[in-house]
């Protein structure tokens, strides 16, 4: 039975590989929020979701799994997060350091994507100390669209930084902490570390 579970999501992997990675990205956001919020047994089985005509298989995470999925979540979003802070400071000098613009620019586009796999079904607050609030799983298709929201401005801010046209990145720069904002205001609890 393990076996036929395996090949049947390595099967899914390779078929969702074929995609392109404008549409694999809007799969994962939303495959990667179970589509099943119901409590009980059942809300852990095993779930085929039909996205875009592509399957994907949802298996409950083991708990030492789900954990680990939490800390590269944590790890992640700390590193977009001094990222954020320290384009502000040099956003707000009044020759902003382009290099170090497009580095942190850079680092949260290509996080941004890996977000995608940050928030599987069974890795909420209720397994472990985590910023996430429950409303993640229970709202599933707001939080998919706050996230593509937040990708396209993390990619829309490194494409300006690629250029030399200040007002442009900060514009973008605004753009992006305001997409951060409309998550975090109604999915992030502050953690006391």
């Amino acid at each position: 039975m393990r076996f036929v579970s395996y090949a049947a999501v390595c099967a899914c992997v390779l078929l969702t590989a074929c995609g392109s990675s404008e549409s694999g990205q809007a799969n994962n956001a939303q495959g990667n929020i179970s589509s099943d919020s119901r409590a009980g047994p059942e809300a852990n089985s095993s779930a085929v979701t039909p996205s875009n005509g592509m399957a994907m298989v949802a298996a409950p995470l083991t708990k030492d799994r789900a954990l680990a999925v939490m800390h590269e979540r944590h790890e992640g979003m700390e590193s977009i997060g001094k990222a954020m802070k320290e384009l502000h400071r040099t956003l707000a000098g009044s020759s902003p350091d382009l290099a170090t613009v497009r580095s942190d620019a850079a680092k949260i586009a290509a996080l941004s994507q890996k977000a995608s796999g940050w928030f599987p079904a069974g890795t909420g607050p209720d397994v472990g100390k985590t910023g996430a609030k429950p409303e993640i799983w229970q709202n599933r298709e707001d939080f998919a669209a706050k996230l593509r929201n937040f990708q396209a401005a993390a990619r829309t801010f490194n494409a300006a930084a690629s250029g030399n046209d200040v007002a442009a990145i900060n514009a973008r720069y605004a753009d992006l902490g305001g997409a951060c904002k409309a998550c975090h205001d109604k999915y992030r609890t502050e953690m006391k570390h």
